[in-house]
């Protein structure tokens, strides 16, 4: 990504505050990574209504992915860990915009969760 990364990121207005059930037509898998992912989005306050769209599709790429690895434990196909290494990409970036990767966790900081940042060396 080009351009320069924002320091902080306001909560935003519309804000889910309670996690909405997993679309019923996800795969078993998928819908237990929903499970496992929404809390920490609604927690802090950045999901919106449009964000859920990208939220299923993360879901969607990680629940194939672990699905394959299933199918792969069973038999080996070099396709199948073509498919699964497209998925789990495809997860890694949604991740990562939707905030749920480490990394992408710590660049920004959600204004008004800041404890006071002046540094006491400033005095």
């Amino acid at each position: 990504m080009k351009g320069r990364k924002p320091s902080t990121i306001n909560s935003t207005a519309g804000a889910l505050v309670k996690a909405p059930a997993p679309p019923a037509w996800l795969s078993p898998e998928a819908k237990k990574e929903w499970k496992r992912c929404i809390r920490p989005l609604i927690e802090r306050r950045i999901l919106t209504q449009s964000d859920l769209g990208q939220l299923e599709n993360y879901c969607i790429a990680q629940g194939r992915a672990r699905e394959i690895e299933g199918m792969l434990q069973i038999s080996f196909d070099l396709a199948l860990c073509r498919a699964q290494d497209k998925a789990l990409a495809t997860a890694r970036q949604i991740a990562a915009e939707l905030g749920l990767t480490p990394v992408s966790r710590s660049r920004p900081v959600l204004a008004g969760n800041e404890e006071d940042d002046a540094s006491p060396y400033l005095d």
